[in-house]
């Protein structure tokens, strides 16, 4: 069996900060991630997502965490096809545009390049000090199974190599009936890295549990089983806490999941209050991993 990380997909979640996972002296952000990295060995960073990261703030992620911790990168949403706020781009790549959402075509190719070129370089820090694992590509519900967006997925490999991008969906159309075989059998032919899920079922967003290693990292991440899916409101969406049992049955599913893999992160993403971290500290415990 390959080694499985665990973490969860934040550690500054104001809800979380709030519900005193954190010991009072972790008054700090360089203190909170101390105690975080004392607990978990992956740590999952969902706010580059938002706007991209300073190269002196992956700096101070790598200082303040030891040897052999290691952090999982998601990418910024521009980089997805997602909507992306003007006011998270780089100052001096803004389109003139009274927008205030854009998307890559908005921008100049020129400008597109870079923000791809800066988004990547910021990251610098935790490469030299063996800490970044993997980089998030979760696409949006729009990202369907078709040529196009498969070509994307390899654009995105080159783009990041040698650095390591894994592949999240978020439409269904992956793994209606043969296209799973499809699609797993795509990842494998390249050796990009699927990121299986558990989500809410039943959504055009959803995605089913399909446990698989399509490269030598393999990824899951636990998105919680809210009846509040689609809300607008975050911690709605993701505010599911697991049941001991619900974990356990999980357990031999990852055990197995992880033969099949050199490595396998394991997050969990219902980061409401300390929901994630106390979910997490149960699977590393059925697991028996650090």
């Amino acid at each position: 069996m390959g080694r499985i990380l665990v973490g969860t997909a934040s550690w500054t979640d104001a809800t979380l900060l709030e519900s005193g996972w954190y010991p009072p002296d972790a008054d700090t952000p360089e203190k909170r991630l101390a105690y975080y990295a004392s607990r978990f060995s992956l740590v999952e960073v969902d706010a580059t997502y938002y706007a991209p990261p300073a190269e002196r703030t992956a700096r101070l992620w790598a200082e303040r965490t030891p040897a052999g911790f290691t952090f999982n990168v998601k990418a910024f949403s521009l980089l997805t096809g997602h909507p992306t706020r003007v006011s998270a781009l780089y100052r001096d790549l803004r389109p003139e545009t009274e927008k205030r959402n854009v998307y890559p075509g908005d921008l100049t190719a020129q400008a597109y390049e870079e923000v791809w070129s800066r988004f990547l370089t910021a990251l610098d820090p935790l490469v030299a000090a063996g800490k970044l694992g993997a980089l998030l590509f979760q696409f949006p519900p729009w990202f369907t199974i078709r040529r196009e967006n498969k070509q994307y997925l390899l654009e995105v490999s080159r783009r990041c190599a040698p650095l390591r991008p894994a592949f999240e969906f978020r439409h269904a159309s992956w793994f209606a009936g043969d296209n799973a075989d499809e699609t797993l059998d795509f990842l494998r032919r390249h050796r990009l890295t699927y990121v299986c899920v558990d989500m809410p079922q039943g959504h055009r967003s959803s995605v089913p549990p399909v446990l698989a290693a399509t490269a030598d990292l393999a990824v899951v991440r636990f998105h919680g089983h809210s009846d509040r899916w689609t809300s607008k409101d975050i911690h709605e969406k993701f505010g599911y806490h697991y049941s001991d049992p619900e974990l356990r049955a999980w357990a031999p599913k990852l055990r197995e999941l992880a033969g099949q893999a050199e490595r396998t992160h394991v997050l969990t993403n219902n980061c409401y209050r300390d929901f994630a971290q106390t979910n997490a500290a149960t699977l590393a415990r059925l697991l028996d991993v650090g």
